[in-house]
């Protein structure tokens, strides 16, 4: 190409602006996230009237005066029972996607869930251990910590078996670690189980996951999501980096194995602080991350922050069914979550399948 002058110039390529967080991306996620969780509040077994609801929780505000009308029993259910709960079910489901999100960008596979490396069954043989042989008041106290050791000590498992198996923790290895892993747990979690019989009902009972579990959780979580979702957020980019694949991630610069390992610890720990306090709930990871990829794009700094909030209202929205279809009775929160996630896995199992083809 000349230009005016009669010089020959080279054609430059177009330079590609790394995506960012579109403002409109996050108040539609934020919006959803605060209507689900007055939802939750809202809706309730005790059939307390919304308006008053919503006054009592003015009267709670700092320098805000309002008379709901509410007796003493029905502010100790909304304080204790419904507020809790909601914040909780927020967590998990934010905590859940957050790391769903980031073990897919991991291993460049968007069907990779936060079980993906051995968490779910080192937290169900713990757990079950802890139901079968540890009878009594304290169990309820134990079953977070044994359940959140489970976690970090399947995935530490699966993650130095593909070291020693793949010289280097390659994604391939490392997966079939997990795979086996987990094959592994679960075969020791069903001999325990047959030892406790009697105790099925309450080791299925956490199995399909809860999240009643009350300010005392939601305190014992919080620190634990604090420092994994920073973590992860602040590897949004690099995240970005990693998925143009190892080699030129490093001619960019980049340090793809620690950067692999960095992520995969503060998602390991965010999935162990979820099932801690609220046991398995499948499909949050894979669900929501997926769809804020089909509705805003594919870049981890914005996949990562709106699947953390998308989560938390998927999940809220998730108990608010779980209260709601069979009332005054009540679903486990897993079975609906399944019954969400079991149709969406297939479809994105398709389209991936399709993309490949």
């Amino acid at each position: 190409m000349t230009d005016p002058s009669g010089s020959t110039t080279t054609p430059r390529a177009p330079v590609r602006r790394s995506a960012g967080l579109r403002p409109v991306a996050l108040l539609v996620t934020v919006a959803v996230l605060l209507a689900s969780m007055a939802a939750g509040v809202l809706v309730g077994a005790a059939g307390i009237e919304p308006a008053k609801v919503m006054l009592q929780l003015l009267d709670w505000l700092p320098l805000v005066s309002a008379d709901s009308g509410l007796t003493p029993v029905e502010q100790g259910v909304l304080m204790e029972l419904r507020l809790p709960r909601v914040l909780l079910g927020a967590v998990v489901g934010g905590l859940l996607a957050v790391a769903g999100a980031s073990y897919q960008g991991v291993f460049r596979n968007p069907l990779a869930d936060p079980y993906l490396l051995g968490a779910a069954a080192g937290a169900g043989l713990t757990t079950t251990v802890v139901v079968v042989f540890l009878k009594g008041d304290n169990e309820s106290m134990v079953v977070p910590a044994a359940a959140f050791a489970g976690a970090v000590g399947g995935v530490l498992l699966a993650y130095a078996l593909g070291n020693v198996a793949g010289r280097g923790g390659g994604t391939t290895t490392l997966v079939l670690a997990g795979v086996a892993v987990t094959s592994f747990l679960t075969a020791v979690q069903t001999f325990v189980q047959q030892l406790g019989i009697e105790e099925l009902q309450r080791i299925y009972a956490w199995i399909l996951g809860t999240v009643d579990g009350g300010w005392e959780r939601i305190t014992l979580v919080i620190p634990y999501a604090a420092v994994s979702v920073a973590a992860l957020l602040l590897h949004g980019r690099l995240l970005d980096v990693l998925s143009v694949g190892d080699d030129e991630a490093v001619s960019l610069g980049l340090n793809a194995a620690r950067v692999r390992l960095v992520v995969l610890l503060a998602a390991s720990l965010a999935t162990a602080a979820a099932v801690a306090v609220s046991g398995l709930i499948g499909f949050v990871g894979i669900v929501v991350p997926h769809a804020v990829r089909r509705l805003a794009g594919g870049s981890y700094r914005i996949v990562l922050p709106l699947s953390l909030l998308g989560g938390a209202a998927f999940l809220v929205l998730a108990d608010v069914l779980a209260r709601t279809v069979l009332a005054p009775a009540e679903l486990p929160i897993g079975v609906v979550t399944a019954f969400v996630g079991a149709p969406f896995f297939v479809a994105v199992l398709r389209l991936t399948k399709r993309v490949e083809t």
